[in-house]
Order: C-alpha cells, then sequence, then structure tokens
C-alpha cells in the first residue's frame, strides 16, 4: 500500500495535493510550515530521496510504527510543498518584475530612438551647416594659402634683390682692395723713382766734380800741349753745353716729381739703363784715369766722352716721355679710383637705405596686415549684426503690420528700354539711413513727390533679390494661413515678368513658380517631423467681368466664352461661407504632388490667358490672372491639422485710351480693366476711411478678393513702376493708390488649425 502511493504522490501535481489535505491539519501545518519553510531550503537530491522514501516496520504488521513514519513523512512532504509555492510564487512575482521592466525599457527604447531621431535631425542640420562652415574654411584656406603664396614670392624676390645687392657690394669691395693694392704698388714705384732721381742727382755732382778737375787739367796740359788747344777749347765749349744739359736735365726731373706717378711701370727699364749709365761712367773713369797717366791719349777720351754725353741726352729724353706717359696713367688710374670709390660710397648708401627700406616694408606690411585682419573681422562681425539686425526689423516690421493688419506693399521699378524717352531720370531714391531700400521719389514737372513703402527694388534687382523677401510670407501658406500676393500697375510696367518670369530660364523665373518650389521642398523636408500635405490647384482669369477656367479641358481657346459669339459657357458663381472661405462653382481643381504637375498646369494657362497687342505694350495681359493653391497638413504624431491657402494674382494693367490706341475688343478689354480696377481703388478708400460699407461685390474681382482685401489673410501686394517719362503721371497714380493701400487695416492673420474642411473643394482664402 505505501509503495504505489509514494509513487502515486511522485506524479501528482501541488494542487492536488493541496487540495486533498486535512482542513484542520493544512491550518495547523500552515502555521508551522511558515516557520519551518523559512528556515528551510530544498536541493533537487532532497526532494528526489524524500518522494524515493520508503516506509520501514518492524514487522508487517507494525501499522503504529509505519503511522508514525507516515506522519513524519507527510509532514516533510507539506514543508516540501509549501516551499516549492513559495518559490513559484517568488518566480511569477520576479517573472512579473521582469515584464514590468522589460515594459519600461521598451518605452524608454521608444523614447531614446525618438530622441535619438531628433538628434539625428539636429546632427544632420549641424553637419550640413559644418560642411558649409567647413568649404567657407577651406575657401578662406586656399584664399589664405594664396595670400601666403604671394607673399612668399615677393619675400623670396626681395631676398634676391638683397642677394644680388651683397653680391655687387663684394665684387665692388674687392674691386676696391684692388685699387687699393695698385695705389700702394703705384707708391712703392714713385718711392723707387725718387731713389734713382737722387743717385741721379748725385752722379751729377760727380760728373760736375769730373768736369771741375778735366778744366785744371786742360788748363795745366795746355802749356804742354799747344796741340791740343782748339780741341780743348771744343771741349771745354762741350762741357759748358753739357752743363746746361745737365741743368736743364735737373729742371726735367723737377717738373717729373709732379709726375713720378706715371713712371711705375718702365721701373725696370730705367734700372737697366741707369745700370748701363753707370757702366759707361766707369769707362768715363777709366778714360779719366787713362788720361791722368797719358796725356796723349786724351783726344781720343774727349772724343770717347763725346758720343758717352750724346747717348745720355738721348736716354734723358726718353726718360722724360716715359715719365709724362706715366703721369698720365697715373692720373687717369687716381680718376677711376675716385670714379670707383664714390662709387662704392653710393653702392653702399644704396644698399643701407635698401635695407633700412625692406625693415619698413616688412614693419608696414604686417601692420597692414594685422589691420586688414582686424577690419575683416571687425567687417564679418558688423556683417553679421546687419544681418541680424536686419532679419530681427523685418521680423519685428511684419509683425507690427501683423498686429495692425496692414498690407504689405512693395514697389519694383523696371529698367528702362532701349525704345523708350532717354531724358531725364524721373525716379530716384533718398540715400537717408532710414529710407533706404523703403523709399523712392518721383518728379513730375519739377516736382518730387516722396513716397515710403515696406520695400523698393530698384531696375537692377534681381528676381532672386525679389522672392527673399517674400519667402517667409509664401512659407507661412504651410503653417496654415492665407496669404495673398499681387501685383498693381500700368501696363507694360514688369506685373507679368514679376510674377511669372520666364520660367523655362532659372534665373528669371518670377514668384509663382520659385513660391512653388519653396512650397513643394520645404513640405518633403517637414516629411521627417511627421508632417503630410495635400494640395489642390486652380487657375483662373477675369476677363471683362467673366470668369473664365484657364484649366478646364473644354477650352479651344481664349475667346470660348465670350458672350458676344453666341457660346454659351459655365456659369462660374463666387460663394463665401461662414468661415471667411471662397468657393468658385465648376471650377477645376486639380491635386498636385510635384513642381512638374504645376508647371504643366502653368503652361496650359499661360497658353489659354488673354493676351493683346496695343500701342504701349506688344504682350499685354487683357484679363485679372487669379492662381490658388489650397495646402492640407496633417501632422500624425502630434495629431494637429492646418488649412492653408495660397493666392498669387497677376491683375490686368491700367492704361489710357489715349496712349494706348485701343479700338474694337481692344477698347471693350480695356473699359472693363479699368472699371474693374477702379472698383478696386473704391475697394481701398472705404477701407482706408473704415466705413461701414465697403462695396466689394462692384466687381467680380473685389468680389474674389473679398477675404484677402478684408478678412484675416496675409496679404502683399507689388506695384510696378515705369521708370518712362512719358509714363510718370500713371506711375504717379499708381504710386498714390499703394500708399492708400499700405494704409490700410484688413484685420489679424489667423492660422487655422485643428478644422476639418466639410467640402475637399478649394477655396480662395
Amino acid at each position: 500500500m505505501v509503495g504505489p502511493a509514494n509513487s502515486g504522490r511522485t506524479r501528482q501535481a501541488f494542487s492536488v495535493l493541496n487540495a486533498g489535505q486535512d482542513p484542520a491539519a493544512s491550518g495547523d501545518s500552515t502555521g508551522n510550515g511558515s516557520s519551518d519553510c523559512s528556515a528551510i531550503e530544498f536541493t533537487k537530491e532532497d526532494v528526489e530521496s524524500l518522494l524515493n522514501e520508503k516506509m520501514k516496520g518492524k514487522n508487517k504488521f507494525d501499522y503504529k510504527g509505519k503511522c508514525e513514519q507516515m506522519a513524519e513523512y507527510i509532514k516533510k512532504l507539506r514543508l516540501c510543498i509549501k516551499w516549492l509555492q513559495e518559490l513559484e510564487e517568488n518566480s511569477v512575482l520576479e517573472q512579473e518584475k521582469l515584464r514590468n521592466m522589460l515594459e519600461s525599457a521598451d518605452r524608454k527604447c521608444s523614447q531614446t530612438e525618438a530622441q535619438m531621431k531628433n538628434k539625428e535631425g539636429e546632427l544632420n542640420s549641424i553637419i550640413a551647416e559644418l560642411r558649409k562652415n567647413c568649404a567657407l574654411l577651406q575657401e578662406k584656406l586656399t584664399k589664405e594659402e594664396s595670400d601666403k603664396l604671394a607673399a612668399i614670392d615677393s619675400h623670396r624676390r626681395e631676398k634676391e634683390a638683397r642677394v644680388t645687392a651683397e653680391k655687387l657690394r663684394a665684387s665692388l669691395a674687392e674691386e676696391l682692395e684692388k685699387a687699393h693694392h695698385e695705389q700702394l704698388s703705384a707708391n712703392q714705384k714713385v718711392a723707387s723713382l725718387n731713389d734713382m732721381y737722387k743717385r741721379l742727382q748725385e752722379y751729377n755732382t760727380s760728373l760736375q766734380q769730373y768736369n771741375s778737375k778735366l778744366q785744371t787739367e786742360l788748363a795745366t796740359a795746355n802749356e804742354t800741349l799747344k796741340r791740343v788747344e782748339k780741341e780743348k777749347a771744343a771741349i771745354v765749349e762741350n762741357l759748358s753745353n753739357l752743363r746746361g744739359h745737365c741743368s736743364s736735365l735737373q729742371d726735367q726731373l723737377t717738373s717729373s716729381r709732379a709726375s713720378r706717378d706715371e713712371a711705375v711701370k718702365h721701373k725696370e727699364a730705367l734700372v737697366n739703363e741707369v745700370g748701363c749709365l753707370r757702366v759707361e761712367l766707369q769707362q768715363v773713369r777709366e778714360d779719366r784715369d787713362r788720361q791722368q797717366l797719358q796725356v796723349q791719349t786724351l783726344t781720343d777720351d774727349v772724343a770717347k766722352y763725346k758720343e758717352t754725353t750724346g747717348k745720355s741726352s738721348a736716354e734723358l729724353d726718353n726718360l722724360m716721355i716715359k715719365s709724362s706717359a706715366l703721369e698720365d696713367t697715373c692720373s687717369s688710374q687716381r680718376e677711376k679710383i675716385q670714379i670707383l670709390q664714390q662709387q662704392l660710397a653710393v653702392a653702399n648708401d644704396k644698399l643701407e637705405r635698401a635695407d633700412l627700406s625692406t625693415l619698413e616694408i616688412r614693419t608696414e606690411y604686417e601692420e597692414q596686415k594685422r589691420t586688414i585682419q582686424d577690419l575683416q573681422s571687425r567687417l564679418t562681425e558688423a556683417d553679421s549684426k546687419i544681418i541680424e539686425a536686419e532679419k530681427l526689423r523685418k521680423k519685428l516690421h511684419n509683425t507690427i503690420l501683423e498686429l495692425k493688419g496692414n498690407i504689405r506693399v512693395f514697389c519694383r521699378v523696371r529698367p528702362l528700354l532701349p525704345d523708350e524717352g532717354a531724358g531725364a531720370e524721373v525716379i530716384s531714391y533718398p540715400s537717408s539711413l532710414e529710407a533706404h531700400g523703403r523709399g523712392i521719389d518721383l518728379l513730375q514737372s519739377g516736382q518730387k513727390h516722396p513716397f515710403s513703402f515696406d520695400k523698393v527694388f530698384a531696375y537692377d534687382a534681381s528676381q532672386e533679390d525679389v522672392f527673399v523677401e517674400i519667402s517667409q510670407l509664401v512659407q507661412s501658406a504651410l503653417d496654415g494661413y492665407k496669404v495673398c500676393i499681387f501685383a498693381y500697375g500700368q501696363t507694360g510696367s514688369g506685373k507679368t515678368y514679376t510674377m511669372m518670369g520666364r520660367p523655362e530660364t532659372p534665373e528669371q523665373k518670377g514668384l509663382i513658380p520659385r513660391s512653388l518650389e519653396q512650397i513643394f521642398q520645404s513640405s518633403q523636408s517637414l516629411l521627417a517631423q511627421g508632417w503630410k500635405y495635400k494640395m489642390q490647384a486652380s487657375m483662373l482669369e477675369i476677363y471683362n467681368e467673366t470668369i473664365r477656367d484657364l484649366l478646364s479641358t473644354n477650352r479651344s481657346g481664349p475667346d470660348t466664352l465670350r458672350a458676344e459669339n453666341g457660346v454659351v459657357g459655365k456659369q462660374y458663381a463666387i460663394k463665401h461661407d461662414a468661415n471667411g472661405n471662397t468657393h468658385v462653382s465648376d471650377l477645376t481643381i486639380v491635386d498636385v504632388c510635384s513642381i512638374k504637375e504645376v508647371s504643366s498646369l502653368l503652361h496650359q494657362a499661360a497658353q489659354s490667358r488673354s493676351v493683346g497687342k496695343t500701342q504701349m505694350n506688344e504682350q499685354s495681359s487683357r484679363s485679372h490672372f487669379v492662381f490658388t493653391l489650397r495646402i492640407s497638413g496633417t501632422n500624425e504624431s502630434t495629431e494637429q491639422q492646418v488649412q492653408g491657402v495660397l493666392n498669387l494674382i497677376d491683375l490686368a494693367g491700367s492704361e489710357r485710351l489715349s496712349r494706348s490706341g485701343a479700338t474694337g475688343d481692344r477698347l471693350k478689354e480695356t473699359q472693363a480693366i479699368n472699371k474693374s480696377l477702379s472698383c478696386l481703388s473704391d475697394v481701398i478708400f472705404a477701407l482706408a476711411k473704415k466705413e461701414d460699407h465697403v462695396p466689394f461685390r462692384n466687381s467680380k474681382l473685389t468680389y474674389l478678393l473679398q477675404p484677402c482685401l478684408g478678412g484675416d489673410s496675409k496679404t502683399l501686394m507689388f506695384v510696378n513702376i515705369s521708370p518712362d517719362p512719358a509714363s510718370v503721371g500713371e506711375s504717379l497714380c499708381s504710386l498714390r493708390f499703394a500708399a492708400r493701400v499700405n494704409a490700410c487695416e484688413i484685420g489679424i492673420p489667423r492660422r487655422q488649425m485643428n478644422v476639418r474642411s466639410a467640402d475637399s473643394r478649394l477655396s480662395y482664402g
């Protein structure tokens, strides 16, 4: 009985074992088991040994012992079961805790993912800005490197010039040293010539003594040698001649003192000649001795003496010629030395001045470089401050205008055409800082008419410059505002060029193509923030007080809906609802998803629009063109909804019949255009005077524009001006009308959020 029971217990669940227990026993065991289980822990081996334990008794019929063992065994089993139940409860609690922790971790992970996505967007924008800054810094670095290379090149040229100057200075120094050496050698030669001159003087004195001795000898020998008296007289005469010749030689030698510098080159020849003279003098001495010894050979000795004195005179003549040549050479060399010394001094002065000038230029260059850097930094700071101040001014100005509810007015002057009058200029711009970019002066009959608007564009302003000023206004259409931009002015003043431009040329695109490009680009960039936009477009024209659908597929040309031709078309009715939205019945509304689709619709509308030729304009718009883009945006994460409307209007130009020369259909078109513009002027006058009744219903143009002129939309008007002196009257009327429009208060713009439109049709805000 015990074996099968044990085996059965090992296969039963804990709940079955608990259900089979006695309530009293279980109640008793609960109090004890709770305290025992807290102190007792079971391992896997303990549980297995407990389940496999068998009852043992003293004998087969010892039921009491077996019962005691069974009670002890049951007690152990209950303790084990309670321990397992508590363990199971703890595990369940831990699972719940882990599940809660997992859910909180999932929430934190989702939050961190959202934060990481936001940070990733911010970091992407920061990376883009850093890339732009890096590109700008790279350009600046290349510019600095080019400046550095230019400075290095100039420094290299200065260094080369300095090296050449130093080489020139070294060569001049060498030449000066050579001149010094030549001067020393010349001085040495002069000293040697002086020595030779002294020796020649001594030789002359010896010759004089010798002559005196000869005279005494001749006097004593006169008595004994009468036969040679004649010869003696001749000898005396010769001696007297020789004395005169020696005196002349002395004079020539004194003159050669002044020219001794020239006798340097012929020193050796003179020394040889002096040696020869000394040899000859020795011979003369020998002859003198012979004459003393032998009186008989005196005549022969005198003849020899004559011969030697003749040779010496010729040699002295040669010496004088050579000394004069040496003197000339020394004088020329002295002049050359002086010239070289002057050149060397001039070169030294130039070199010193060049060194000083290079130092001054280098210091000036460094100072100018520092000054330029300071000025550039100040200029960048000033530019950034000016840009920030201009942005703040525009923002505050727009805020003030929005709070006042005024219609913003921009003025644009087109360039003067070649075939127009090139007389005196009738348009000027004030130079004061307050009116810069906002003022315009019109000169008529010598009188100046000043006007001031929110922005004035001169004739040289590009399409990009004009669009930058209205880009924020266009952007507000995506934020849920009603935006209206329309162009006003006389015919031929550039309204259609401002609004449409030339879409095929990127630089000459008008406000309508550029605004649509910005709308689609911004809507794509806002996808990352959870915004999804749906857009609908429609285009119409008001021709002779008749609404035409420019996107209708039934149109065959501009004259399809003319009532006078008998063609019956759709009757387009203008209706306003309680929310300030305008609906045109039966108007074609097209869902657009890209700029390409809108461009094709614009091209289709341009082909269908009424255009005519007048004397004032070859391509004159004969109708009011209205383009409307309805924008509906939804943010799934914030559950916000916005509805914005962008109205872009190109009004037909006002013209005078006397100038346009319109007849027939053109005359009717002109009358209808002037009438609608006159109604627009009446509406503006009523709004400016804040009258109770505003005549919006007097024309279809004003009735269609009622929410833009008298509602809660952001409205901007472009007044286009012609600089032709012949159109100064029309320009003055346009500027006066624009000034009245700028003074009108139409109400504070209201953002349309969390409003679901019951009708999916496009409405004019």
